[in-house]
This record gives C-alpha cells, sequence and structure tokens, in this order.
C-alpha cells in the first residue's frame, strides 16, 4: 500500500499523521522527541514513524510522500529559515529520513502555509482555488494559496500578515523588531492585551485573566455583557479587517478561513469582522466569503502531507 507521512513539529514532540495518496487519514500519533539536532533523536522520529506504519501492515519503502512543517519560513527553494522556538538541524532530520524511508519526496513546509494546504486537500477550501487562511493564536500567521498554489515567497515571508502595519502611531515593539504589526492586535497575546489595557484605563476589574493568551476569558466577558471585552475584539476586528482589505488588493482572494485559538470565538466576532472588511475593502473585493476553518490543529498536518505527495507528483511530471 503506498502511503503519505505528514508531520507536524512541535518544541517537545511531533504529531504524525498516515495518509493514503487520496487525503484520507489512517491513523494520528504523537510521538515525544528531544531537541531533533542529533541521530539519537532522529531515530526516535524515523522509529516511530515506522511503528504506524507497522500497524497498518506497511513498511517504511511503501511511503512515497513525507512533509514536515515547522513553525518558521520556509522559502520557495525550500531552505528552511531562522527557527525561534525550536531546536531543529533541518538537514540532519531529513538525511535520516531519506535513509530511514528511501522512496519518500521529502517537503518542508512553514506551518500556516501548511494549515492552508490541508484546508485546501481536506477541510473547507476543497474545490477553491484562492484564499487565505488567517491562523490567529499566539501570534498571526496565514497562508496564501493563488491558482491552487500556496505562495511561499522567494524568502520564505508570504503570508507574513501578522507583521503588516495597521497602526503606524504604536509606539510598543512587535516581536519582529517593527511597530504597529497586526500581530500586536489580533493575536491571542493582543487581544487579551487590548482587553486588559482597557480594564486598567476605565479603572474596573477584569475578568479573572489566567495567563497572555487566554483568550477563553475576554470572549466569555464579551458574553456576559463586559465593555472593555467588546471593545478589545471590537479593535481586534479592525485591525484584522484593515490587513485583510489591503491582502485582497494583492490577491483577491475568493474566500479567508480564519483559524487558529482565536477561532474558537469565530462565531461570536464573525459578523462585525465581515462588517468592516466591508467598510474597508475595495468594492470589487467586499463580497469575499470569510468562513471558519475546518480542521482545526490537524490541518498542518494534512497539508505537509499533501505538500510533499504534489511535490513528488510534479517531479514525476505527473
Amino acid at each position: 500500500m503506498q502511503a503519505v507521512l505528514g508531520i507536524d513539529i512541535g518544541g517537545t514532540s511531533i504529531k504524525a499523521g498516515l495518509f493514503t495518496p487520496e487525503g484520507e487519514l489512517l491513523e494520528e500519533r504523537k510521538i515525544p522527541t528531544p531537541a531533533l539536532t542529533d541521530d539519537a533523536a532522529y531515530a526516535v522520529v524515523t522509529d516511530g514513524l515506522a511503528k504506524i506504519l507497522a500497524a497498518h501492515d506497511s513498511a517504511p519503502d511503501d511511503v512515497i510522500a513525507l512533509g514536515l512543517d515547522i513553525p518558521g519560513p520556509v522559502a520557495d527553494d525550500g531552505t528552511v529559515g531562522f527557527l525561534p522556538n525550536i531546536k531543529l538541524d533541518p538537514e540532519g532530520l531529513v538525511a535520516s529520513i531519506n535513509a530511514a524511508f528511501p522512496n519518500a519526496t521529502v517537503a518542508f513546509v512553514n506551518d500556516a502555509n501548511a494549515a492552508a494546504l490541508g484546508e485546501m486537500w481536506a477541510g473547507v477550501a476543497r474545490g477553491v482555488s484562492s484564499y487565505v487562511l488567517i491562523a490567529l493564536g499566539t501570534g498571526v500567521g496565514a497562508g496564501v494559496v493563488v491558482g491552487g498554489k500556496l505562495v511561499a515567497g522567494a524568502f520564505g515571508a508570504g503570508g507574513e500578515i501578522g507583521h503588516v502595519t495597521v497602526n503606524p502611531a504604536e509606539t510598543r515593539c512587535c516581536g519582529c523588531g517593527r511597530k504597529g504589526c497586526l500581530e500586536q492586535y489580533a493575536s491571542a497575546t493582543g487581544v487579551v492585551r487590548l482587553y486588559l489595557e482597557e480594564c486598567e484605563r476605565r479603572g474596573v476589574k477584569p475578568a479573572p485573566v489566567e495567563h497572555a493568551t487566554d483568550t477563553l476569558t475576554v470572549f466569555r466577558a464579551l458574553a456576559a455583557g463586559d465593555e472593555c471585552a467588546k471593545i478589545a475584539v471590537d479593535q481586534m476586528c479592525e485591525y484584522l479587517a484593515q490587513a485583510m482589505a489591503q491582502v485582497s488588493c494583492i490577491v483577491d482572494p475568493a474566500m479567508y478561513l480564519i483559524g487558529g485559538g482565536v477561532a474558537g470565538a469565530f462565531a461570536t466576532f464573525a459578523p462585525e469582522l465581515r462588517r468592516r472588511f466591508a467598510a474597508h475593502a475595495l468594492s470589487t473585493c467586499k463580497d469575499v466569503r470569510i468562513e471558519a476553518a475546518g480542521l482545526g490543529n490537524q490541518a498542518a498536518m494534512y497539508g505537509c502531507a499533501y505538500e510533499a505527495l504534489r511535490l513528488r507528483q510534479e517531479r514525476l511530471g505527473e
């Protein structure tokens, strides 16, 4: 049986999915890993993958495509950029994977880009050739698909919507070193910060926020009629709508998909986001669909598997 593997690389573990070439997920399994920087760590990964295959009467030689997604930029030529949040030697890991799975085409994909591809393969964007997936999590990232192909960019920065400047008057620095980036307002961290700042400005006691990305508490406060939560979420929608309107002038997608942790409250803020987008967008772009992503935290795993399979087909001229 031909098999495809999608590997979602995290800081302390990987999430591996075994797929058919048609996109059916046969099994998902988490494999705890040390820092992926030496042969012993690579063996943990390859041995774990071999066990998944064996559970389905498959062998390493049956793997025709293997995709890995990482939290960092990946350029058009597959070069992996700076990885600030994970210890990983890409070249060493790929060499080990190539040795363990000799028939597999291997592809690296940025995690937000992988999520976008996953939605195209098996999610809400199936059959849609032009769309943008925006992941609202600890940060803000996006995957841009045009004509059915991912736009990674020459330097791997394609889709970095989180670093579109939406507030030139901002004095606080973003993590990228610039100021006024969308990520400062539309990420989980940004929404919580906006809420706490508004409570402080008004001199009112905030809802019991448990940590810096606890948007669940903010949205619960919004549902309970908390005016400070409403202002914070309205600001998030305003800045996100501004950025999306600019993206539409360049890419003109048929659809935006909102994913990531903040998207769990999509139904709550979707009407306001759509209203503000329509107010900012070029008139020809106002009818774009704005929907919730469908695959949740499996999207990136699907997407990197799909990209490896697509790359194999491209190389074979299929």
